[in-house]
């Protein structure tokens, strides 16, 4: 007998509700259902006002992913196996752990278990009070000084790291008598409950990730067997139907970005950064007159305005332009009274508060970061000492800067030689030298993306009775009326063939109106070697390129299923009115201007869309949508190669005027040597203006719903059916599971990967996997 699904409180309860990641996220965040966020944001609002720390995106996935009981046991009412965690030593050479990590500090007694729930640089060249060198704010992992990054394939940086000794729950914790006398004697944690380390990071750039992506990049290698273990509630693998490595990646990204983006939609906390704080927190610090209460938070955010000003004006020449970089870590250990409240958990919640102060009289009282002083505050490094900010006097005002981006300009000022004063030299201007007219060169257009690079589509499941993929359409399908199909499809129809001729295509089309023809086509299979696709397809005519399509196919029939989803929310995008579930990218690439389900051509367009077209179809893309052209290249990539002057004066103009008209905007990148951009800027290479263009979705509220057909598109469709993963559920006291649910878990554990299957752990049952809805 199980224990029921929802408890009294509403909030979750891990192995006694249904699993809180389903696999619907596995999708991304725009696939969840409205009322699946809506459960998890209340459990990581709960989390958060638990937590005795901010909690970090990382952190916040595992106590969804492993398990985390809200009511004081944490995981240790989890079947975790904390004996593999990696063992970590105060001030050794590690290998660099990510914030999320969980991990077992070596003692000479009883085993120390934590949860590493965040994580600074601590560069030595840090002063007492906040002080820093301005080549160390930004400087890459093992730089050894102004301009001179690590020569080493495997940089060393200084890290300290605040665990969170009680994670595990009292019975897997030490008490606090031993706690605080390997506090007094810096026996694997220092006096403050930390742990400083030298952190081995693999490369330069795997140093340069953010947290997230390093955290997920350790789950799948360092701790591939805590995140594959079948004791959490629901496995990766179940959620993403499979265990190919890319799949398990792609999957584990989708997962930390719908936890990422619920905890930044709550109105009941604030981020800074990937840490999450409750909003009644922050107030009743704000209101605290004690010590690093309102009063200390906001003297230190006034105190970064004069960090850089002159004691006094100078009485000859032009006043001195200063610069001072401070971190908050180091700046906080000054206030009076302090000390007792930056120790253990009490560091990073100081930190955090002190970096939203400052964030918040930024936004409040300056103009984009500078402020009637004349100083200009903002934000040069995230990461080491808690945060440094740059002081900058005089300051200007900076309207594409955003001052609370972290630009490293500390130590990019010791990198970036000043910029040259001569000016490149123009045509000759020879008076008796007649004018070389030019002829016009004709627009061309370069080849868009192939399937392999955009908008390829991601295999859902494959199951012994289905096939289930998801896909955008793209422009050529909808111009040549083609659906193509995944390989294992192909094989298998073409084996199934028999002499039939058609593969029926049946469409759904929510909120849409399709003709009769279209909703069941009988379609013209091309099953050649090099692959498979569906002919002869008369696509709806408000089908765009970049519509998601959720395909199935039943194995052994002759029937694909196709379903588009309706947004939450319906949005427009330039021109194009949207209402279903879209790949922004592709959008951005093909539905550009000249772009048409009869015609992609550049042909007759005027400058502007020209521009356009241009930066859609060439500029570097990002997933949601964005692109950015390298504006010295925009003229080969309109017309091929160099232009007649006056075509490449018009497309300036254009530029100019996109540029002002908000269509397009301004962005600086970097060139490698072979010739590649770049976006963001990397440090080790040249800076190159680029142009960029902004989908910029607006929402369009839904109009009231009515007993009218006219109505009818706006609708909620009936639920369609979801699947429940295969998950552990805790049993009640006194019960035992069956036979066949021990069964079905040891099948679970051989899908898993685990050669040998499992047994199901003492007090817990199995639920096997199972559909629901209408």
């Amino acid at each position: 007998m199980t224990m029921t699904p929802e408890a009294s409180t509403g909030i979750w309860q891990p192995y006694t509700c249904e699993p809180l990641l389903t696999p619907a996220m596995a999708h991304g965040y725009d696939a969840v259902p409205a009322a699946e966020l809506s459960r998890l944001r209340d459990y990581l609002d709960e989390l958060v006002k638990v937590r005795r720390a901010p909690v970090h995106v990382s952190v916040a996935f595992n106590a969804v992913y492993f398990g985390y009981d809200l009511g004081g046991e944490g995981y240790g009412a989890s079947p975790l196996d904390p004996d593999g965690f990696p063992v970590i030593h105060l001030r050794e050479r590690i290998e660099a752990l990510p914030v999320g990590a969980m991990v077992h500090i070596a003692t000479t007694s009883q085993p120390l278990y934590a949860e590493i729930v965040y994580k600074e640089g601590q560069h030595p060249e840090i002063g007492p009070l906040g002080e820093v060198p301005g080549w160390v704010s930004g400087a890459p992992a093992g730089a050894e000084g102004p301009g001179r990054p690590s020569i080493h394939r495997a940089p060393v940086r200084r890290e300290l790291l605040v665990p969170d000794l009680r994670a595990f729950g009292e019975a897997l914790s030490l008490r606090p008598a031993q706690l605080n006398r390997l506090r007094d004697h810096a026996r694997c944690i220092d006096e403050h409950g930390h742990v400083l380390v030298d952190a081995v990071h693999p490369s330069r750039e795997a140093a340069e990730r953010d947290e997230v992506s390093f955290y997920a990049a350790y789950l799948l290698t360092t701790a591939r067997a805590q995140l594959l273990s079948p004791f959490v509630p629901v496995s990766l693998a179940e959620l993403a139907c499979g265990r190919d490595e890319e799949l398990l990646r792609g999957t584990l990204m989708c997962l930390l970005d719908v936890i990422a983006r619920v905890l930044a939609s709550s109105d009941a906390l604030r981020m800074w950064g990937s840490y999450a704080m409750a909003c009644d927190d922050l107030a009743a610090c704000w209101r605290d007159t004690g010590p690093l209460g309102g009063h200390d938070m906001s003297a230190l955010a006034a105190s970064l305005q004069y960090a850089a000003k002159p004691a006094a004006k100078r009485r000859y020449a032009i006043a001195a332009t200063t610069t001072a970089y401070t971190a908050v870590g180091s700046r906080l250990r000054d206030f009076p009274g302090a000390a007792p409240l930056l120790s253990g958990l009490g560091y990073p919640t100081a930190v955090c508060r002190a970096n939203l102060a400052i964030a918040d009289l930024i936004r409040g009282e300056s103009e984009n970061g500078l402020f009637e002083s004349g100083t200009r505050v903002s934000l040069d490094d995230a990461f080491e000492g808690g945060g440094v900010w740059r002081s900058h006097h005089p300051g200007t005002y900076e309207e594409d800067s955003d001052p609370l981006a972290a630009a490293g300009l500390g130590w990019r000022a010791t990198t970036e030689p000043p910029l040259s004063c001569a000016s490149p030299s123009g045509p000759s201007s020879d008076p008796g030298t007649e004018p070389v007219v030019e002829p016009p060169t004709e627009p061309v257009d370069m080849p868009l993306d192939d399937a392999t690079a955009l908008g390829a589509g991601q295999l859902l499941r494959i199951g012994d009775s289905e096939v289930a993929w998801r896909m955008p359409l793209r422009l050529a399908h909808l111009m040549d009326g083609y659906l193509p199909l995944r390989p294992i499809i192909a094989d298998e129809l073409r084996s199934l063939s028999r002499g039939q001729t058609t593969v029926r295509l049946e469409l759904t089309h929510p909120g849409g109106d399709l003709e009769k023809s279209e909703e069941v086509q009988d379609t013209r299979p091309d099953l050649g070697d090099g692959g498979g696709r569906l002919l002869d397809i008369e696509w709806p005519l408000d089908f765009f390129p970049g519509l998601e399509l959720h395909l199935q196919w039943p194995r052994g029939g002759r029937v694909i299923r196709a379903t588009t989803a309706l947004l939450e929310t319906p949005v427009t995008v330039g021109e194009r009115a949207i209402e279903h579930r879209y790949d922004a990218a592709v959008l951005t690439r093909e539905d550009a201007p000249g772009s048409t389900r009869t015609r992609d051509s550049a042909t007759g367009l005027d400058a502007g869309r020209l521009v356009m077209r241009a930066v859609r179809r060439c500029g570097l893309l990002t997933p949601d949508g964005h692109a950015l052209l390298d504006r010295s290249v925009l003229p080969t990539a309109v017309y091929g190669q160099a232009p007649a002057v006056a075509q490449a004066e018009a497309l300036e103009a254009a530029v100019e005027e996109l540029l002002a008209g908000g269509h397009l905007y301004p962005a600086t990148g970097s060139r490698s040597p072979d010739g590649q951009p770049h976006h963001p800027a990397r440090h080790d290479e040249q800076e190159i203006p680029l142009i960029g263009y902004q989908p910029n979705p607006v929402p369009v509220p839904r109009p009231p719903a009515s007993h009218g057909a006219s109505d009818r598109t706006w609708q909620s469709a009936p639920m369609a059916l979801q699947y429940v993963p295969g998950h552990l559920r805790r049993l009640l006291p006194g019960s035992s599971p069956s036979d066949a649910q021990r069964a079905a878990f040891h099948a679970h554990c051989r899908r898993l990967g685990l050669a040998n299957g499992g047994e199901l752990p003492l007090g817990y049952t199995f639920v096997t996997p199972h559909t629901r809805g209408n």
